[in-house]
């Protein structure tokens, strides 16, 4: 059997919202059946945010202020709703998932790494498609930093993916001049992240809390160990297909 090709795919709450106040099930749908066309040459693992975009939806929590206790618990309430939504829509595309809480500690732990590793190729030998969050009930620095790009990264080095995929809101990476010209230009290609840090605009996404800086920092753990980043526009029907067939542009760093 031809090995398949391990992809590590990265969904923000900006891309999971479409942009709006409410979990988008057509993008989850079109995630759903893209992974389905695919499944015989690659084996998907997802690092999904979107647990406290969920709970927002039908939750007011009473507090003085939105600090980060109240976004952990809206992330406690929401965390199992979006892996339901997620599993219900799967079903349907004849696709089985399975819910993994991960927090920054458990990097730092060799025992830790190894039982993610080992339960990870288990469930994905078995044709589970393992979908990841940040255990934020116990842990806040996605909270407050970078909507799961980095996680995304140190999970992608430690299972050995061969491709990280961040989707986001934008066609990639745009050079610095042509934002400034309102005339968005995707870098295509690079090899060289200094020369990318130069040209990147640190906008922030409205549900989000990263930016493209924290995607840079992400694709840097990844480049050192060899890892392909592509960043695509998830908000786009088909963005990974059409990614795969060059018909849309992207960044690709390699």
């Amino acid at each position: 059997m031809q090995k398949k090709k391990r992809i590590l795919l990265k969904v923000g709450s900006n891309t999971l919202t479409k942009e709006t106040n409410n979990i988008s099930r057509g993008k989850i749908e079109d995630i759903a059946n893209q992974i389905a066309k695919l499944k015989d040459s690659c084996e998907f693992i997802i690092v999904s945010s979107g647990a406290i975009a969920v709970a927002k939806q039908f939750v007011k929590l009473e507090s003085k202020s939105e600090d980060v206790f109240v976004k952990q618990a809206l992330a406690s309430i929401g965390q199992p709703h979006l892996i339901r939504i997620y599993q219900e829509i799967f079903r349907e595309y004849g696709l089985l998932s399975s819910q993994c809480l991960l927090s920054y500690s458990d990097f730092e732990k060799q025992q830790s790494k190894t039982n993610i590793v080992n339960t990870i190729n288990v469930l994905v030998q078995n044709n589970y498609i393992p979908i990841i969050n940040e255990n934020d009930t116990v842990a806040t620095d996605e909270i407050q930093f970078g909507d799961n790009d980095k996680l995304a990264a140190l999970t992608a080095v430690l299972l050995e993916v061969d491709l990280l995929i961040i989707a986001t809101n934008t066609f990639g990476i745009y050079t610095k001049e042509s934002i400034k010209n309102k005339k968005p230009a995707t870098i295509l290609e690079v090899t060289n992240l200094e020369e990318l840090i130069e040209e990147v605009v640190n906008l922030k996404s409205s549900h989000g809390t990263g930016g493209m800086q924290s995607k840079i920092e992400a694709a840097t753990l990844t480049k050192k160990e060899s890892i392909e980043t592509w960043i695509v526009n998830g908000l786009e029907d088909n963005f990974i297909t059409n990614a795969f067939d060059h018909k849309v542009p992207f960044t690709k760093i390699k």
